[in-house]
């Protein structure tokens, strides 16, 4: 099956494979039937079903690697779903160069997201995967926006790569299985600590693994970097051979903003003053709160809650500021009376520590006017609360 598989993305590579694509590169969603009925009166159906789910595949890579070279690649369904975005491979590859790195294995490369990163930032890449038909198509990637100078593609076992003579290690496991996502790093295939052993033959290492890896899973001597980008969560990686000076790192993009630390105690609690901080996801996925605390001279609202709260406006990377005007015990009736005085017909409703689903408590509230708004449900000193008040940057 994935000999035919890998057969029929290759007659994609052909001249007429190339001029279907071509003629595919702006047709819409939902014209599928019509365009194939159209096309399959010039050629062979299969070459034309194949052209058309590669068409719906760079439609959605887009999102991920930008239209320009999405429009350029080739996918595979996984391999869009869980390839690196351009902007995080972007920022992992910059450090690379950062730490001097020339040479590099992938190892467990996939399509090439981050393959590609790495050749336009200038290092020399070994592409390993198993599967046949994914390494066919990020050979074709490599080609396709010509960095095939750059990186070598080859199939095989991970297990089977001589590292010897590599700068560097980067390895990004499987984390999904038959049942969805796979939350035990030993489960990963390969398994973290194979992982962790083909990392200490390098001199530097990166090692992908899910945002949520318990902190006492990360391995002795590495630094966890947790980054996020526009504001979710994208991934965690441990970097292996930097001489961190501080265990965690939260990075920010697009900007590009990094916060390092990990060893202060919790922030104290206190009541709700004038702003409240929305610290970024990779802060708190980092343990990184109590940097950002001491950097705004703030408290936390609750012991078990991540939001920060404080006098005085400042400016940071690393939060979000809200200026609060009404701190209230929970209660649907009060909410609606509250913003139907106030005409507020735009409500952002944000949740930290509450069980109250945002939808569904906007059904009930019935919005209207030309006013906005944003509601916090969260616990406040151990009590469920609201909390009223708008962005304030």
């Amino acid at each position: 099956m994935c000999h035919v598989e890998t057969e029929s993305f290759r007659a994609l590579l052909t001249e007429p494979g190339q001029a279907l694509l071509a003629e595919l590169r702006d047709y819409l969603p939902g014209q599928e039937l019509a365009v194939a009925t159209r096309l399959r009166r010039s050629h062979p159906a299969e070459l034309v079903s194949a052209a058309i789910g590669q068409a719906r595949l760079r439609q959605r890579a887009a999102a991920k690697f930008g239209a320009a070279d999405a429009a350029r690649m080739y996918f595979t369904p996984d391999g869009v779903e869980q390839a690196t975005r351009t902007s995080v491979a972007e920022w992992r590859a910059a450090r690379f160069k950062t730490l001097g790195v020339r040479r590099l294995a992938d190892l467990c490369s996939g399509v090439g997201g981050d393959a590609i990163a790495l050749a336009r930032a200038g290092i020399e890449v070994l592409a390993v995967d198993r599967d046949p038909l994914t390494c066919a198509v990020a050979e074709a990637n490599a080609a396709a926006l010509g960095l095939d100078g750059l990186i070598e593609q080859r199939c095989g076992d991970v297990a089977d790569v001589d590292l010897d003579g590599f700068d560097a290690v980067f390895v990004d496991p499987a984390r999904r299985g038959g049942r969805g996502r796979i939350f035990d790093p030993e489960s990963y295939s390969p398994p973290l600590s194979w992982a962790v052993a083909a990392a200490q033959q390098a001199p530097f290492a990166a090692l992908k693994v899910a945002p949520g890896i318990p902190h006492d899973a990360v391995p002795e001597g590495a630094e966890a970097e947790w980054v996020s980008d526009g504001g979710d969560v994208k991934e965690a990686v441990l970097w292996f051979g930097t001489d961190a000076a501080a265990p965690h790192r939260a990075t920010l993009l697009p900007s590009g903003a990094t916060l390092t630390g990990g060893r202060l105690p919790d922030p104290e609690p206190g009541p709700v003053r004038r702003y409240l901080y929305e610290p970024d996801g990779a802060v708190i996925r980092a343990h990184l709160v109590a940097e950002v605390a001491r950097e705004l001279d703030a408290t936390l609202i609750d012991p078990t809650i991540a939001y920060l709260t404080a006098d005085t406006l400042r400016s940071t990377p690393f939060a979000t500021p809200y200026e609060i005007t009404d701190v209230l015990p929970f209660g649907l009736k009060k909410l609606k009376a509250l913003l139907r005085e106030r005409g507020v017909g735009t409500v952002v409703i944000k949740k930290r520590g509450s069980a109250i689903e945002p939808e569904e408590l906007r059904r009930k509230l019935k919005p209207e006017g030309a006013n906005s708004c944003t509601v916090f449900l969260t616990r406040v000193a151990g009590a469920p609360s609201m909390l009223l008040g708008q962005p304030a940057n």
